[in-house]
């Protein structure tokens, strides 16, 4: 019993080192090694300064009236086509527009590798034009509202002031001074009596 669990045990070692080795082998036979680009760009070239910006614009055309479609970052090394009469745009290379080329403004990059021929630009793209509108369209959606009649205005009847006339007392009048002396003179009167009366 014994040896017949001894055999079966290095069977089963025996095929388990074949499969290990035959899985080895179809991975090293799968492992091919991949080709890296360490070339770098050949002829004109220029490479990204930026201007105190992380990256520019890459633009259809040589000016800022041009859509944008893509950008390059700091430090990044394209090759140059050529540049505008000017000198201010310098056209490159650029596979992610429909052309397989761009415009970058000049003072953002450095040219290296040589002077670059200069380039026509494309035409100015034309402006997009706004849609008309149709006048019986329109028309449809104006909402006409009715002048509504403000009430007439009807200005009060004057102010008549009521004036007063002073009226006049009839007969001899008294005068008030006699009075203020007379009750003045009865109070003085009443002072000395009732002075005289405590003693």
């Amino acid at each position: 019993m014994k040896r017949v669990l001894l055999r079966w045990a290095v069977v089963a070692l025996a095929l388990t080192a074949l499969v290990a080795a035959t899985s080895n082998l179809a991975l090293a036979e799968d492992a091919t090694p991949i080709p890296t680009v360490t070339s770098t760009p050949m002829g004109t070239t220029v490479v990204v300064l930026g201007g105190g910006n992380p990256q520019i614009n890459v633009r259809a055309g040589p000016g800022g009236t041009w859509p944008v479609i893509g950008v390059l970052v700091v430090g990044e090394r394209v090759p140059a086509i050529g540049r505008s009469p000017m000198g201010e745009w310098i056209k490159i290379v650029y596979p992610g527009s429909k052309t397989g080329t761009g415009w970058v403004y000049s003072y953002l990059v450095r040219v290296e590798g040589g002077d670059l021929p200069i380039v026509e630009p494309p035409p100015t793209p034309t402006p997009v034009t706004t849609p008309t509108v149709d006048p019986t369209l329109a028309a449809q959606f104006l909402v006409q509202v009715p002048p509504t009649r403000l009430p007439t205005f009807t200005p009060p009847p004057p102010l008549v002031v009521p004036t007063f006339s002073a009226a006049r007392a009839g007969g001899v009048r008294f005068p008030s001074a006699l009075v203020i002396f007379g009750l003045f003179t009865v109070g003085i009167f009443g002072i000395l009596v009732s002075f005289w009366q405590r003693h």
